[in-house]
């Protein structure tokens, strides 16, 4: 059963639904809490460590951490062919269909070249290139993720990148590999360059390279590391960020329903617990105006979690501070609080969900109606599931072909294009007490 914050108002009172009222409900809805500061002083030495010593620092640090002692960190291409062989035909169907729908939404998302004349004789072009080498990190702890080998590879591979690389934590249970279904994963989309490490050392030795030894090849050094990770990977991306480009720092995953009183409860109930399954800390809420659907789904929550194989897991999460349910007014209201609350996933099951849907202001993905469950969007929407959490989507978004392609501007003005221009130039750099810049165009002018 969901704790409950009753935001409903009298009839007779006004709720001041603007201004103020987003400031006082960030302080007041559910959130997970994630010190990423805490973990810095954790991984600050391993990632010095990292740069300083290359992969033999990483090989201490997953023998410590993992408890696992990876010699050679790449895979053999034969163990990647050898886990696609051996994958259950069933999963190897969902992934090729996975990864079909993947790319017929990320292709339509390249950018294209634009060239704009400002006057005759001077033009801007923007045209847009994909970063050279990504690195991508594909997590190994609570649960298995070749869904996010998808979701990371494919978008990469759709901009353009020429060298995509993908690391996961090993596992001993298979030889201090990686999970097999991730292997295969990797195989299936072609990325043979894989390597068995996984937290904070795997995304400094992304960022450091390695130079290599008579044991191991070198690793180049990546420009771009995307992919979800614990609170030590996001850790290791707000200290490199800079080194590297960084898609986010991931926090614990989140589920806002939006519901009124036409929405199924074992719906709603199913929904709140598949997220809640991911980690103790993950967040569930339900926004409703109907008290008698919240008290329904309170009561489905009971019986499936019973039904559910991670029961500890979902309990903890769903009886944590960052799960709750919260009684709104109507839907209006409700609209106002999944807007301030700006949820990585949420789901709008009520009378007319697409027109509240196109009202969203704030989330990473928003799923429509009562057969958009976020479940789909995790597999085989064709959108993307790596998202902003801890209420980022306020103003970042999701990874796409985007997150890999660097925009960069051509600048080309004639001789009579600038002397045109020229004195506007000369204005703005004496205003700014910058005379060289000046100076710079008044070289080119005659006599």
């Amino acid at each position: 059963m969901l704790r409950r914050v009753d935001l409903r108002a009298p009839a007779d009172s006004d709720d001041s639904r603007g201004g103020n009222y987003t400031h006082s409900l960030r302080r007041v809805l559910p959130r997970a809490a994630l010190d990423v500061n805490a973990a810095l002083a954790a991984v600050t030495p391993v990632i010095e460590a990292v740069r300083d010593r290359g992969y033999a620092a990483a090989r201490a640090a997953t023998n410590t951490f993992d408890g696992v002692d990876v010699a050679v960190p790449r895979v053999p291409a034969a163990a990647l062919s050898q886990a696609l062989a051996e994958l259950d035909p069933a999963v190897r169907a969902a992934l090729v269909e996975s990864i079909r729908r993947a790319r017929l939404v990320h292709a339509e998302q390249r950018r294209q070249r634009v060239e704009v004349q400002v006057v005759p004789g001077g033009t801007v072009t923007e045209k847009w290139i994909p970063v050279e080498r990504v690195g991508l990190y594909v997590p190994g702890g609570l649960a298995v993720y070749p869904s996010s080998v998808v979701m990371n590879v494919v978008p990469a591979q759709e901009a353009g990148v020429p060298s995509l690389v993908v690391v996961s934590p090993p596992q001993r249970e298979f030889g201090g590999q990686p999970h097999p279904t991730i292997l295969a994963a990797c195989e299936l989309l072609g990325v043979r360059e894989v390597y068995a490490v996984g937290g904070a050392q795997a995304i400094a030795l992304l960022a450091y390279g390695e130079p290599g030894s008579a044991e191991y090849e070198p690793i180049e050094p990546v420009d771009v590391v995307t992919g979800p990770g614990n609170i030590y990977v996001a850790a290791a991306k707000r200290l490199l960020r800079g080194v590297i480009g960084i898609d986010a720092e991931a926090g614990p995953t989140e589920i806002a329903v939006l519901a009124d009183h036409t929405a199924d409860p074992a719906h709603v109930a199913a929904d709140l617990i598949s997220q809640a399954e991911h980690d103790p800390m993950a967040a569930s809420v339900l926004v409703t105006d109907s008290a008698e659907l919240a008290d329904a789904v309170d009561a489905e929550v009971v019986r499936q979690v019973g039904l559910t194989k991670h029961v500890e897991r979902v309990t903890a999460a769903l009886s944590g501070p960052q799960s709750a349910t919260v009684l709104v007014t109507d839907v209006e209201q409700g609209l106002a609080v999944v807007n301030a609350y700006a949820a990585e996933h949420l789901e709008i099951i009520t009378a007319d969900p697409r027109a509240v849907a196109e009202r969203v202001r704030s989330a990473g993905c928003v799923f429509i109606g009562p057969h958009s469950p976020v479940s789909l969007g995790d597999y085989c929407a064709g959108s993307n599931h790596v998202l902003p959490t801890g209420c980022t989507a306020r103003h970042a978004s999701g990874l796409s072909v985007q997150s890999f392609l660097k925009g960069v501007h051509l600048v080309e003005y004639s001789r009579a294009a600038l002397l045109e221009v020229a004195p506007h130039v000369i204005a703005l750099a004496d205003a700014e007490d910058l005379p060289a810049h000046g100076a710079a165009v008044k070289v080119r002018m005659p006599g």
